[in-house]
């Protein structure tokens, strides 16, 4: 072979063959195994054009639900545009003869799925090339188009690209299907109180839910009551990202949220035999959730993101609080303004829930401005650097507390869950329990001794 023709081999992609023929020969030898092949395969997991439209002929016939043979194929070709009068009769001739058996149709496919995924990160590779020889973006930006590529391979899915609507009405009709069968279910992860679930159905993939109160509420209670009941139930792995506690206090305050033993007999180690056993079978339980917890607190959204695309079956991710965190560009500059860099923090997770397909919730202080009313309850406006945080959130939740300001109220452990913002539904408030010395929150009619 002369030596020119050699480099162009070697500049073809990645691909195989024989497995393609073997695949395109299961199907003509056996048509039985096409739905098996059709659900694993698509027509440009075929790096060779003819074998492309075989494929191609046979999924729009299989859409059709037209009877697959040698002969069919071949019509359905003519009718296309794709047969070649010498070659097209001869060459699925040739499948037939060259596959020795169709029980094998499992591993000729995971030949090409592996081949196809070289040529993914094989594409990436000479993208991320470009982007440095035409100086396009920092080392950081290169770094970042990377990894976004790299976990969109990962989740085998184009990076960008069109998706027809017949493909996502597939997906929304499964996903009908699965919420009917499971009965009385809500769409997303359980929050742990019901009224709340029912109010915001869960937490749902691809959410921004913004958590807002003043200090001392009990944000962080709740953030934390969210990851217990996700980390314990929903069987996939939650990420905490707290900037303002350490991971020692955090894993304090889910142990006196687990085996309810009063938060300061914790803190300060004054416990009897009950109380120790209570927090020996607390541990065990935690011991098998699946919680993730990282307390740096110089992080950013890229940093987090970076992180949770590493983290397999990710279900929730948690983030304590917005306005601690840096924007991407670092230490804020001298110019920038507070309320552009908050915006560009909460347009980055929202950005972040929608790629990593999770739901995030988000942590944030609100200013004073609900302190100087009549009616304390906090509003939508009283977001500290509000506007793009509230256009971003698909849901916002304040917490509110009557004992908080007035120690003589009615009910100083009536918590109230203001729903100011739902893209799910309508908004409202929800009552709730406040458990002060648990640091923690229940429904409204829960009692200690049911547990």
């Amino acid at each position: 072979m002369p030596m020119e023709d050699e480099e162009l081999l070697l500049k073809q992609l990645p691909h195989s063959v024989e497995a393609e023929q073997a695949v395109l020969g299961s199907i003509l030898i056996d048509p039985r195994c096409v739905p098996e092949v059709i659900d694993k395969l698509r027509p440009d997991d075929f790096y060779l054009r003819q074998n492309r439209e075989i494929y191609e002929t046979v999924y729009t016939m299989f859409n059709y639900s037209l009877t697959i043979d040698p002969v069919t194929v071949l019509e359905q070709m003519k009718q296309r545009g794709c047969y070649d009068a010498n070659q097209s009769r001869g060459y699925i001739l040739q499948l037939m003869d060259t596959t020795p058996t169709a029980a094998n149709v499992k591993e000729y496919i995971d030949i090409m799925k592996d081949k196809t995924l070289l040529r993914r990160v094989a594409e990436t590779a000479g993208e991320l090339t470009t982007m440095i020889q035409q100086h396009a973006g920092t080392g950081q930006d290169v770094l970042e188009a990377a990894e976004q590529r790299i976990y969109a391979i990962r989740q085998g899915r184009a990076a960008q690209g069109l998706t027809p609507l017949s493909q996502v009405l597939l997906d929304v009709m499964e996903r009908l299907d699965e919420l009917a069968s499971s009965a009385n279910a809500i769409p997303g992860l359980s929050t742990g109180l019901r009224d709340l679930d029912a109010a915001i159905s869960g937490l749902n993939k691809s959410d921004l839910i913004l958590l807002a109160a003043r200090p001392g509420m009990g944000k962080t209670s709740m953030a934390l009551n969210i990851l217990l009941q996700a980390g314990k139930h929903s069987g996939k792995n939650v990420a905490f990202f707290s900037l303002e506690m350490s991971r020692e206090q955090l894993a304090m305050r889910l142990i006196s949220a687990e085996c309810f033993v009063d938060n300061k007999k914790l803190v300060t180690g004054r416990l009897n035999e009950e109380d120790w056993e209570k927090v020996a079978m607390a541990v065990d339980s935690l011991n098998r959730s699946k919680i993730l917890i990282d307390d740096d607190s110089t992080i950013t959204v890229a940093d987090i993101n970076a992180k949770c695309r590493r983290v397999e079956n990710l279900g929730l991710i948690v983030v304590d609080y917005l306005q601690l965190m840096q924007s991407a560009g670092g230490k804020s500059r001298g110019g920038e303004n507070r309320q552009q860099i908050v915006s560009d923090i909460s347009r980055s997770l929202k950005i972040m829930a929608k790629e990593l397909n999770v739901p995030v919730l988000c942590l944030s202080q609100l200013n004073r401005g609900s302190e100087s009313r009549q009616d304390k309850r906090p509003m939508l406006s009283d977001l500290r650097e509000s506007g793009a945080i509230e256009q971003d959130a698909d849901i916002v939740l304040f917490l509110y507390r009557e004992g908080y300001y007035d120690k003589d109220a009615e009910n100083p452990n009536l918590a109230e869950c203001i729903v100011a913002k739902n893209r799910h539904g309508e908004t409202r408030t929800v009552e709730m329990q406040w458990l002060p010395n648990y640091t923690t929150f229940s429904d409204i009619e829960w009692q200690h001794s049911e547990y």
